[in-house]
């Protein structure tokens, strides 16, 4: 049995860590559990697969639309595109292949796609809100968009495949992530975002922190955890990359959660301190894998 295999099914010895409230929709409290030995963090309870999608059901969650109304959704939509520049960028190195294609699962509202497809990518998008993908739909035109990847044909298989910032929402964790490497040609390239709840503006804001984000967030994950859950599949990370931008902007959802008001600068500062702190621990906000199988 691998050594995540339990914590995922929920049979090890689990060890409450904190206690969080959903902050975007409910207003529920919900507790993240700690297995010791793969530093994993589980959402309990975790909400049924019905239920789930009522827990997305808000203007707030910014990612489902292009808003950009207040503060928040401004700076979010100014961020996005300069990071959907710098992932396009990171995508272009890992391949030579003249007929190169893309997979983005958590497409949203398709902005990512759009860039890479100027690009010469053959792009294929899924995304399970609805609304995010029509709206993706309208941007992309003919292009492939699909509500789940067993929507997938069996035998597609890309030269890259990201999530960003989506594998903290899967559900069947384990049976996902055996998926995506059926999905993923045999030299390709799986890149995955996550925040890291070993960062500092973590540590900081504790249970306030943002990007605990319950319970859409299912799982929380540390870089070990990353490292021996695709080993279980016998894939391995080659790279690892910092989001320098997250600090800030989790920082400022978070000053928000903890005192109801926004505080742009003690914000800034914070996101600041963190990303300092992380050139001697590399623990930043959020991390970037890339992914290969062995």
């Amino acid at each position: 049995m691998s050594a995540l295999t339990a914590p995922i099914n929920l049979t090890n010895n689990l060890k409450p860590f904190l206690e969080c409230k959903d902050y975007t929709v409910s207003n529920e409290l919900f507790t993240l559990l700690l297995d010791t030995e793969s530093d994993l963090l589980i959402t309990s309870p975790q909400p049924n697969l019905e239920d789930l999608p009522k827990y997305y059901k808000s203007e707030a969650y910014i990612s489902h639309t292009d808003s950009k109304k207040g503060i928040f959704d401004k700076i979010y939509q100014f961020v996005k595109s300069y990071t959907i520049k710098k992932k396009v960028k990171l995508i272009n190195t890992t391949t030579d292949s003249k007929e190169k294609s893309l997979l983005d699962i958590g497409c949203g509202t398709g902005d990512f796609l759009v860039v890479c497809k100027k690009q010469n990518w053959n792009i294929t998008g899924i995304e399970p809100d609805n609304d995010a993908q029509k709206l993706a739909q309208k941007k992309l035109s003919t292009t492939p968009l699909f509500s789940d990847i067993n929507d997938l044909d069996s035998d597609s298989k890309f030269d890259v495949i990201t999530m960003w910032h989506v594998l903290e929402h899967v559900p069947n964790l384990e049976e996902y992530i055996l998926l995506l490497k059926q999905h993923l040609k045999k030299d390709g390239t799986l890149i995955i975002a996550v925040p890291n709840y070993k960062s500092y503006d973590a540590a900081h804001y504790g249970k306030f922190w943002a990007a605990y984000d319950v319970p859409r967030h299912l799982w929380h994950f540390s870089q070990k955890t990353i490292h021996l859950l695709f080993s279980t599949i016998d894939m391995e990370v080659k790279k690892t990359l910092p989001m320098k931008f997250d600090s800030f902007y989790v920082s400022l959802l978070s000053e928000k959660y903890q005192s109801g008001k926004s505080k742009p600068v003690t914000a800034f500062f914070v996101g600041l301190k963190s990303n300092c702190k992380a050139r001697s621990t590399k623990e930043y906000s959020s991390l970037i894998y890339l992914l290969k199988k062995k």
